[in-house]
C-alpha cells in the first residue's frame, strides 16, 4: 500500500485550493457579464421595438412571466407533497411526468410550425421512454419509498425557511433572465441564438449553484446530529458554507451536469448493446469504461463531504465513489430511483410550466408559442430541481454507522471475547448510538447494526485469523 507524502498532499491541497478559487471568480465574473449583458440587451431591445414594432414585448412577456411564477408555485408543493407524502410523490411524479410531458407533445403538434413539429416529436417519443421507463422500474417503488421517506423523515430547523428563500431568488433570478432573453430576441441580430443560449447556461449553472449550496449545508446539519448529537443552527451552517465552500460548490456545480450526462448516456448504450457484436455498438464498453472513471472525479455525493469535511469537490468525490466501492453500495446506487424520481419531478414541473406559458402564447400570438414554450420548460425544470435538496442521500451516514460498528466488533473479536462479550458490546454500541442517530429511526439503525454483526461472524467463520 502507497502512502501519500506530505509534500504530496500539500499539492493536492494547493491545487484544489487554485480551482475552488478559480471557478468562484469565474462565477462572480459570469454573473456581473450577465448582468451587464442584460441590462445592455435591455435597453436596446425596448429602443427598438419603438421604432421598427417587429416585436411585441405585451404579447411575448407576460406568458413567460406566469411561467416562472408558476415554476416557483409547482417546486414549492414538490417539496410540501415529498415532505408529507413520500409515496405518493413518488407515484405522481412516475406516471405525471409521461403523462404532462406527452400533454406538451400534443400543444407543440398544435403549434403547427417547423420548430414547433421538431420539439413535439423530442416530447412524444420522451412520453413514450419515460412511460417505458416507470413501467419497468414498478417493482423497486416500495424501496425507493422506504430511502425517501427515511431522507425526509427528520429535516433540519428552518429548512423550509432555506426552500423558501431559494424559490424567491430562483424566481427572481429566472424573471431577470427572461427580461433578457426578451430583449436580446427583439434586437433581431445575427448573434441572438448564441446570447439566448449564453443566457440559459446561466439559468442551468445557477440554478445548480442554489440547489448544492443547500445540499451542502442540510448535510454539515445531519451530519453534526449524526455523529455529535448536535442541533446545529441551519443558519450558521448556511453562513459556513458561503464563507468556507462555496468553491467547491461552483466546482461542482459546473461538472457534476456534465459529467452525469456522460455517465447517463453511457448506461443507456451499454442497455441499447447488450452483447451484440453490430459495429455501432463496438465502442459501447469502452465508453462506458470512460465514463466510470470520470464520475469517480464528480458525483453529486461529493457534495455531501464538501458539506461535512469542507473537503474540494474532487477530493470529496473521489473519497465517497472510493468509500463506495469498498463497502459494496455501487449497485445499490446504480439501481436506486431518487435520482430518477427528481428528474421526473422537473420534467413534470417544466411540462407544467410549458402548458401554461405555451397555451397562453398560443391564443395571443401563435408565432411567439415555440420558443416561449421551450424557455418555460427549462425554467420550469431548473426550478423544480433546484429545490429537491431535503432528499439527502444517506448513503454516506449508513456507511458511516456501518463502519463504525464493524470496527467495534472486528476489535473485540481480535480480542478474543467470547460470543456474550462480543454481544454485550454491541448492544452497548447501538445503544449509545440510538442517542446520536435519530434521524434513521430505531428500526432502520438495528437493521444496519445486526447486518453489521452478521457480516462480521460470517467472515469469522470462513476466515479463522480474521
Amino acid at each position: 500500500m502507497q502512502v501519500q507524502g506530505p509534500n504530496t498532499q500539500s499539492e493536492t491541497r494547493t491545487a484544489g485550493l487554485f480551482f475552488r478559487k478559480l471557478f468562484q471568480n469565474l462565477f462572480y465574473l459570469h454573473i456581473f457579464l450577465i448582468t451587464i449583458l442584460i441590462i445592455f440587451f435591455t435597453i436596446h431591445g425596448l429602443l427598438s421595438t419603438a421604432h421598427t414594432h417587429r416585436f411585441r414585448p405585451r404579447k411575448w412577456y407576460p406568458p413567460l412571466l406566469a411561467s416562472t411564477a408558476c415554476a416557483g408555485i409547482v417546486a414549492f408543493s414538490w417539496q410540501w407533497i415529498t415532505h408529507c407524502n413520500p409515496a405518493k410523490a413518488i407515484k405522481a411524479a412516475f406516471w405525471l411526468g409521461p403523462l404532462l410531458t406527452c400533454g406538451v407533445g400534443v400543444l407543440l403538434v398544435a403549434i403547427g410550425s417547423a420548430g414547433s413539429l421538431a420539439a413535439a416529436a423530442v416530447a412524444l417519443v420522451s412520453a413514450l421512454i419515460q412511460s417505458l421507463y416507470s413501467c419497468w422500474v414498478n417493482p423497486r417503488f416500495d424501496h425507493a419509498i422506504k430511502v425517501l421517506s427515511v431522507s425526509t423523515a427528520f429535516p433540519p430547523a428552518k429548512t423550509t425557511f432555506l426552500v423558501i428563500l431559494s424559490i424567491i431568488t430562483c424566481t427572481l433570478y429566472s424573471s431577470f433572465l427572461v427580461v433578457g432573453i426578451g430583449g436580446t430576441t427583439a434586437t433581431g441580430t445575427s448573434l441572438d441564438v448564441l446570447f439566448i443560449l449564453v443566457i440559459l447556461l446561466s439559468l442551468a449553472w445557477t440554478m445548480h449553484v442554489i440547489k448544492n449550496t443547500l445540499q451542502v449545508t442540510i448535510s454539515r446539519v445531519k451530519y453534526m446530529n449524526f455523529a455529535c448529537g448536535i442541533d446545529f443552527d441551519t443558519r450558521v451552517a448556511f453562513c459556513d458554507t458561503i464563507k468556507h465552500s462555496i468553491g467547491s460548490v461552483y466546482v461542482g456545480s459546473a461538472l457534476v451536469p456534465v459529467l452525469g450526462l456522460i455517465r447517463g448516456s453511457a448506461r443507456a448504450m451499454s442497455l441499447v448493446s447488450g452483447d451484440a457484436d453490430e459495429f455501432m455498438f463496438s465502442c459501447a464498453n469502452c465508453y462506458s469504461g470512460v465514463a466510470s472513471r470520470l464520475v469517480t472525479y464528480g458525483n453529486r455525493w461529493g457534495f455531501v463531504h464538501v458539506g461535512v469535511y469542507n473537503k474540494g469537490f474532487v477530493q470529496a468525490s473521489m473519497d465517497t465513489w472510493g468509500i463506495f466501492g469498498r463497502v459494496g453500495l455501487k449497485p445499490l446506487i446504480d439501481s436506486d430511483l431518487t435520482s430518477s424520481f427528481c428528474f421526473l419531478c422537473g420534467v413534470a414541473g417544466g411540462a407544467v410550466c410549458t402548458l401554461v406559458g405555451g397555451s397562453w402564447t398560443l391564443v395571443v400570438h401563435k408565432a411567439y408559442a415555440t420558443e416561449v414554450s421551450i424557455y418555460a420548460f427549462l425554467i420550469g425544470y431548473f426550478m423544480v430541481r433546484s429545490e429537491h435538496v431535503s432528499i439527502t442521500k444517506n448513503y454516506s451516514n449508513v456507511k458511516n454507522l456501518k463502519k463504525r460498528l464493524t470496527s467495534i466488533l472486528m476489535l473485540s473479536c481480535r480480542l478474543g471475547l467470547p460470543w456474550r462479550g462480543r454481544k454485550l458490546v454491541f448492544l452497548h454500541t447501538l445503544l449509545l448510538m440510538q442517542r446520536t442517530q435519530r434521524a434513521l429511526g430505531l428500526a432502520r439503525l438495528s437493521q444496519i447494526a445486526f447486518k453489521s454483526y452478521s457480516d462480521i461472524e460470517l467472515s469469522r467463520s470462513r476466515n479463522p485469523i480474521y
